[in-house]
């Protein structure tokens, strides 16, 4: 007996041995092959990861020097622990990503989204990924948009008057909670129908939860120690980040219960031909007695066509927009206001755009309106030019290529840093200048494809960059209509906040006066 248990340890020992000499092999070719790009020097197992900074304005401001400091090289690598990453950090090279179909698996980075936001839009791949965009296209119907202004225009009229409390007392605030607040609220009223009224009430707590997953998410991308679920829940942050996971699901998950049992009732008293939204967004149809549609109802809407969504399914879309149609444009606005702001010429410009467009300043606008805000709408391009929402995206390489005449082989992560690719001197002249400009028609002719991505681009370019950027001129124009800025922080003073979107540290700092 003792023979043969002995006989089997040494062949469990054999065969883990192996097993981990085959292991080390691969890794050990990966290595070698990834080194061959310029980088920061790694250490083997840990790679970059000891040397990353531990705050997100200095780990933001070390990955972006990086780039800087390799500018002149066509990609850049580093690895976290034993992942290797690879940077392209100009439009050429980002190209060999966007402009392939094969390319569009997200990186192992946004696993540690799946917790809060599951495998919805944003996170999912393959055939579940090209389901879920077929779907949810339509709910971007330019008819179905226009329908979403009057959330935008009611809460920037909120948000005008708390500012408006704040105006011509030639005190400086912080104007980053109020224009956050608001499209808080916005997303909630479009996205699930329900007023979250975080204007009025900015101590709630799914508005701080919504700010410490972020952090909490990052800190965790970046530590190779804490990737073990065990580990994580164990010895790191696992259990804040749990119950704010909890505060953030049972938000959405009361309001889907709620409109799903209004839609159920709904869908009893109601011929089928009522439910065609998706494929016609003409249809008046409502739920619970709305007039309006939020994007929580036309899910409730296409799960009772050929796609069969669960309630799990449509969690994890409403949580994705959520995500991405709340911060990302709240921080992109905020930007928009200092870089305004900070520059009088370009300020009365909007000023006068403004007054040419909407003649009464008490006028809410409508989709004409915000169309012909054309300087606007570049003022607000060239603010996402240098600070986007969404400072790098990252892909899974789907097989071996050629980047930059380097070989980077299958599986590898390349990240595309918008920051940097968004101030290549090749194709952005006096990069780090805030030219409006830039972006007028004769001025755009001819510009690389890619040297400008601020909602990311290809087959897996964000869905909602026109529902974005709406939204921005909604808000933007309510606050220039009424008032004038003067800002009281240079640009050196408000360091990029670089987690899962690009914020400033302290916000932003400004002096508020009423037009006459």
């Amino acid at each position: 007996m003792a023979a043969v248990l002995w006989t089997a340890a040494v062949a469990a020992a054999v065969s883990v041995t192996i097993w981990a000499v085959l292991v080390f092999a691969r890794w050990w070719k990966l290595w070698k092959i990834i080194n061959k790009i310029p980088g920061p020097p790694a250490y083997p197992l840990v790679g970059n990861a000891l040397q990353f900074k531990p705050g997100a304005v200095d780990f933001f401001a070390q990955l972006s020097g990086w780039g800087k400091e390799y500018v002149s090289a066509t990609l850049l690598r580093w690895w976290i622990g034993p992942q290797p990453l690879v940077t392209l950090h100009h439009a050429e090279s980002a190209e060999v990503l966007f402009s392939s179909s094969k390319h569009i698996e997200k990186s192992f980075v946004y696993d540690f989204l799946h917790p809060w936001l599951g495998t919805g839009l944003l996170t999912s791949k393959g055939d579940k990924w090209k389901t879920r965009r077929r779907l949810i296209t339509p709910t971007f119907h330019f008819k179905i948009l226009s329908d979403f202004l009057h959330e935008f225009n009611d809460q920037s009229e909120v948000m005008v008057r708390k500012l408006d409390e704040m105006a011509g007392t030639g005190e400086e605030f912080d104007v980053f909670p109020f224009i956050t607040l608001c499209a808080l609220d916005i997303i909630c009223g479009t996205a699930m129908g329900k007023s979250l009224n975080a204007q009025e009430n900015t101590d709630s707590d799914y508005v701080r939860a919504i700010y410490r997953i972020s952090d909490l998410i990052q800190v965790r991308q970046k530590s190779p120690w804490y990737w073990s679920d065990p580990v994580y829940k164990s010895f790191g942050p696992g259990r804040e980040f749990e119950e704010t996971l909890r505060i953030l699901h049972d938000f959405t998950r009361s309001v889907i219960k709620e409109r799903s049992e209004q839609f159920q009732k709904q869908l009893e008293s109601q011929s089928q031909e009522a439910f065609d939204i998706v494929e016609d967004p003409d249809k008046p149809v409502a739920i619970g007695g709305r007039k309006r549609l939020a994007f929580l109802d036309m899910l409730l809407y296409a799960s009772v066509g050929e796609t069969k969504l669960t309630m799990e399914d449509i969690q994890e879309e409403v949580d994705t927009f959520m995500f991405e149609g709340h911060d990302t444009t709240a921080a992109a606005a905020n930007w928009a206001i200092f870089l305004i702001g900070s520059h009088p010429e370009v300020q009365r410009k909007v000023h006068e755009e403004m007054d040419r467009v909407m003649s009464d300043p008490g006028q809410k606008p409508t989709m004409d309106d915000l169309r012909e805000m054309k300087y606007l709408e570049c003022c607000i391009k060239e603010a996402l030019r240098l600070y986007p929402s969404v400072p790098f995206f990252a892909r899974t390489l789907s097989e071996d290529c050629i980047i930059g005449g380097y070989e980077v082989p299958k599986g590898v992560t390349a990240i595309v840093p918008t920051y940097n690719v968004h101030r290549d001197p090749n194709h952005w002249p006096d990069a780090e200048k805030f030219d409006p400009e830039r972006f007028f028609p004769e001025n755009s002719a001819g510009r690389h494809p890619y040297a400008y991505i601020p909602f990311s681009a290809g087959s897996r370019n964000c869905i909602g960059q026109r529902f974005a950027l709406m939204e921005e001129k909604a808000i933007l124009s309510s606050i220039f209509r009424h008032f004038r800025i003067e800002t009281t922080q240079q640009r050196d003073d408000l360091k990029p906040l670089g987690e899962l979107i690009l914020r400033p540290e302290s916000g932003v700092k400004i002096k508020l006066f009423r037009r006459e």
